[in-house]
């Protein structure tokens, strides 16, 4: 029995990260999965979101974007569009992508199942999860995969409800 992981995150720009790790969770489209030595072989469609591994006892984090993942025999290979590490971001800087993505969405009278609202929705994400690997999360105002038309309707806005309990208390008001 293998007591290690060989995980390999590769972007279109190459390996961004090669070690030997004795855990790590990923986030895939069906929820949170983590892997151990000698994990049975899957492959899953990845999200936005942030990777944990372990090495020498020690626990590390980075953000990647939307792939998917394969674990087989001791091995851990995710193919991402999107890679970084919290020494990388600059809170300032995706705190001003996170503003721009935002306003982009609310006023954007396009298709929303359409590839141009897809995009924004994928900006917005990509800096929520760097703010949230940097440990500064933004406010949940984000916009989930069901609005994409992936899911069911439930979306979260401002007031910290869901969409479907705003929905029912305006319902209830009349």
């Amino acid at each position: 029995m293998a007591d290690s992981i060989a995980l390999e995150i590769v972007t279109p720009d190459g390996v961004k990260l090669s070690e030997n790790v004795s855990e790590l969770t990923a986030t895939s489209v069906d929820g949170e999965f983590g892997v151990l030595p000698s994990h049975r072989p899957m492959l899953a469609a990845l999200t936005t979101g942030i990777v944990t591994y372990v090495k020498n006892g020690e626990k590390h984090s980075v953000a990647v974007g939307a792939g998917f993942a394969e674990i087989a025999d001791d091995k851990a290979l995710l193919l991402t569009d999107r890679f970084i590490t919290k020494d990388q971001i600059d809170p300032v800087i995706v705190r001003k992508e996170l503003k721009d993505a935002d306003e982009a969405l609310d006023h954007y009278a396009g298709d929303p199942k359409g590839p141009e609202y897809g995009a924004l929705v994928s900006r917005e994400l990509w800096a929520a999860v760097q703010l949230d690997l940097y440990g500064d999360p933004p406010p949940p105002r984000l916009r989930t995969q069901s609005e994409l038309g992936f899911g069911g309707h439930e979306t979260y806005t401002d007031s910290g409800k869901s969409g479907t309990e705003e929905a029912s208390a305006e319902h209830a008001k009349h």
